[in-house]
């Protein structure tokens, strides 16, 4: 069992994102992703299936052609290489991220 503590859902002052892993097993991993209001997500494509489920805040996630409104409850799933981005913060947001398999880097 892993236990997540909540204060890892606080972005350091001055840094438009904050990501921390909290599990790795050989099949997934699994973290919380911060951004505040004016924070920027400078994700690249990963390599990875995604699946985001937003525990706090409100903004817009936009993955190829098709931008949603997100909000606490919103899960999205992204497949492996398509790029996609939280935009628009107008409540700091905090993410659970599930990575299958495990998140090897920034790069497809």
């Amino acid at each position: 069992m892993h236990l997540i503590p909540t204060d890892r859902f606080d972005c350091p002052p001055g840094a438009p994102n904050h990501y921390v892993e909290h599990v790795r097993v050989e099949s997934m991993s699994v973290g919380t992703y911060v951004i505040p209001v004016g924070g920027v997500d400078d994700q690249q494509p990963h390599g990875e299936d995604e699946v985001y489920v937003v525990l706090s805040g409100r903004g817009q996630f936009t993955a190829g052609d098709r931008t949603v409104p997100v909000a606490a409850g919103s899960t999205l799933f992204v497949p492996a290489g398509e790029p996609h981005r939280f935009h628009d913060v107008t409540e700091d947001l905090a993410v659970l991220v599930v990575f299958a398999p495990p998140y090897r880097g920034r790069s497809a």
